[in-house]
């Protein structure tokens, strides 16, 4: 735990995924609240179709989901985003005539209904 998800518009193509990845993971190590390294699992997937908006201007987006167990007070969730989305900000390269929106969105898994096991090596 925790889980996250990196969801972006394929007009990014300039986007180093793996790097952004890494950052948002070292982010979250960062931040004090993951008992382990390990524990931390991300994805991303780019949409080659979307929509953003009506207006015919091109546009793009990086939305991060962070899926983590429930009990975590209001701080320390904003506290999270807030670093997340530093890392975005920091990572994603704005290109000229392009608008583009940042977000990140943190949802609690219900504690006494998540299961996990490792299996070793």
């Amino acid at each position: 735990m925790p889980h996250l998800h990196l969801e972006y518009s394929a007009n990014l193509r300039e986007l180093e995924v793996d790097k952004v990845l890494l950052r948002l993971n070292h982010a979250l190590v960062g931040s004090g609240q993951f008992a382990q390294e390990l524990d931390i699992k991300s994805r991303a997937r780019a949409f080659e179709h979307f929509r953003v908006g009506v207006a015919p201007v091109e546009r793009a987006f990086v939305c991060v989901r962070l899926s983590l167990l429930s009990g975590r007070s209001p701080e320390v969730k904003k506290q999270l985003s807030g670093s997340l989305l530093e890392v975005l900000k920091d990572a994603v390269v704005e290109v000229s005539g392009r608008e583009l929106q940042l977000s990140v969105e943190l949802v609690d898994m219900d504690r006494d209904s998540y299961a996990k096991v490792l299996l070793p090596a």
